[in-house]
């Protein structure tokens, strides 16, 4: 089997350290020349709460060749047009295409290769981007081996090819198949919005935001009316890490200790982490905010339902987009301590 990791960044890196020394043909691709040389030339390190390293094969987009048989897609939404029209020469008729990008994300990959080579992901770990070369794992070891990864077909079917992409991902860490696949990935949108949502808003690691009683109260709203909207739009949450999502939905202002106790519980081995989305904000990139708690607002249009954390989230990304600045905890925390004392 002929695999292509497309963006190989923090979570990229990792993957393929591990799919090559588990054996794989695997090419890492990523635009950032810098980072493919180095790979070519040391390898990719893993370090964090693990240290790793594996010699592996890297190259640029524009020097693709051949067909893949499986491609885990793992670049930026805000890249897909260009990414996957790009990828299309290089797939044969029965290739896979795995989503593990952030948000929901599949509808947009079907149109574009077909809904028939689509396989849809979820990654469970955390990873920041060290320098070329070196990814952190910032997820706890033993919980990335045993939750690593959930995908799964749209359809919901268990089919031969699911089981074939789940021994390949097993290499990597604990791989779960899931008949909700929708489920699956609002679950995701969940965590991200909770966590990767406010890291990116506040400027701090998950840990900051467990420490924080207005960041975990703010981090169960968010929670809240993810969950409500999803509901509204037909979603049943899956399970993920053996968190029952669901179970997160507020009924009352006193559920909001349990619920702080769960995420505090739950969310424990991922406190190392800093989002994506801050460090794109860091290198004055353009983040995925609308593709995820941008999420929210759009689909609870119609539905009566408000989402005041989600917008408030994206309201400090975009600002801080827009300065081309890094948000500041201290600044920023107060916005959502004024809506919880509203």
């Amino acid at each position: 089997m002929r695999i292509a990791i497309l963006g190989a960044g923090s979570l990229g890196t990792i993957v393929g350290a591990y799919l090559t020394a588990g054996g794989m043909d695997v090419e890492l691709i990523d635009a950032y020349k810098e980072h493919v040389d180095t790979l070519n030339q040391i390898g990719a390190k893993v370090v964090g709460t693990t240290e790793f390293q594996a010699k592996v094969k890297a190259i640029t987009p524009e020097n693709k060749s051949g067909k893949y048989d499986l491609v885990l897609l793992l670049t930026k939404q805000v890249y897909n047009d260009s990414v996957l029209k790009e990828l299309l020469p290089f797939l044969k008729e029965d290739s896979i295409v795995c989503s593990l990008q952030n948000g929901i994300p599949e509808k947009k990959v079907a149109s574009i290769i077909g809904d028939e080579r689509v396989i849809a992901g979820s990654v469970e770990f955390g990873a920041t981007f060290i320098e070329p070369g070196v990814s952190s794992l910032t997820t706890e070891y033993n919980q990335f081996k045993k939750y690593a990864f959930q995908i799964g077909e749209l359809n919901g079917e268990t089919t031969e090819r699911i089981q074939r992409i789940k021994s390949v991902l097993d290499l990597v860490g604990g791989t779960h198949i899931s008949d909700n696949l929708v489920g699956t990935k609002w679950s995701k949108l969940l965590i991200n919005n909770a966590f990767s949502g406010l890291s990116a808003a506040l400027n701090g690691e998950y840990g900051d935001i467990l420490d924080n009683e207005v960041g975990i109260v703010s981090a169960v709203h968010i929670a809240d009316e993810t969950i409500k909207v999803g509901h509204a739009n037909g979603v049943k949450f899956a399970k993920m890490g053996g968190l029952d999502l669901e179970s997160l939905e507020l009924r009352s202002e006193n559920d909001i200790p349990k619920r702080i106790k769960t995420f505090r519980a739950s969310m424990e081995p991922s406190r190392l982490l800093r989002a994506s989305m801050l460090q794109d904000l860091e290198k004055k990139r353009k983040t995925e905010i609308d593709y995820i708690n941008g999420v929210v607002p759009k689909m609870a249009e119609g539905t009566g339902i408000s989402t005041p954390y989600n917008n408030m989230v994206v309201k400090l990304v975009k600002l801080a987009e827009e300065s081309q600045t890094v948000p500041n905890f201290v600044v920023n925390i107060k916005f959502f301590r004024d809506m919880i004392q509203a």
